[in-house]
């Protein structure tokens, strides 16, 4: 059996502090000076050549609801036990925290995730970004800070990441990124197991042919996908 499965179904408590730097992960002086530099170069460039299209969203967002930000900045998880603030366009109406314990007994998503169709708090505007997956693309600030990379799992929110079991904490044993395997696989079409499943996958077997393609896989993403909300 998969040591990693094997893991996985031995163990079922709740979150606990885990040495994430003991996980098996490709963390070869090559691959990750080279990571950073595609890092570097593929956000710089993307800010540049994106920012007539953040202009514009920046503009519908302030008209459709004046009272919120542009942006909406969440505190995330990064590679364990470091936090960040991680930036998005903002697809809700301005008060969209305060109405999320209304409708925590709606969730759709199996584990910590909260996920839910036709979330109410959703901006018309914001609908159009995610199902573009627009309004992510600000996080291109957080990969060239260095906060993100462009490839690695999906940064969770702190308040999720205290529920996660020992397995689950191994999405954290690398830096976060733009995009991952979940990403262009379906999306709110798999469940929070699978979703973590896949991350562990990528974190195992991440090498720079796995980040180009995935990176490829994501632009197409930004032309719809059905999977998105």
């Amino acid at each position: 059996m998969d040591k990693r499965l094997r893991f996985k179904e031995e163990i079922d408590e709740p979150a606990i502090a885990i040495d994430v730097n003991s996980i098996k992960t490709n963390d070869s002086i090559l691959y990750k000076v080279t990571k950073r530099a595609i890092d570097i170069v593929g956000s710089l460039t993307g800010l540049i050549l994106l920012s007539p299209l953040f202009l514009v969203v920046a503009i519908l967002i302030k008209l459709e609801d004046p009272k919120g930000r542009v942006f909406f900045g969440q505190e995330r998880n990064g590679k364990y036990p470091k936090t960040f603030k991680m930036y998005k366009f903002r697809s809700m109406v301005h008060n969209a925290e305060e109405l999320l314990e209304s409708l925590m007994d709606q969730n759709e998503q199996s584990g910590p995730a909260f996920k839910i169709k036709d979330d109410p708090r959703i901006t018309k505007v914001g609908k159009f970004i995610r199902k573009t997956s627009i309004d992510e693309l600000p996080q291109l600030f957080n990969v060239l800070k260095g906060d993100m990379s462009l490839v690695g799992p999906r940064p969770p929110i702190p308040s999720e990441v205290a529920q996660y079991n020992p397995y689950q904490m191994q999405r954290l044993a690398v830096k976060p990124g733009l995009t991952c395997i979940w990403q262009v696989s379906g999306r709110n079409n798999i469940g929070f197991d699978e979703w973590v499943d896949m991350d562990i996958e990528y974190i195992h077997t991440r090498n720079l042919v796995l980040d180009i393609k995935l990176i490829f896989k994501t632009v197409f993403v930004l032309f719809g996908d059905e999977n998105a909300s």
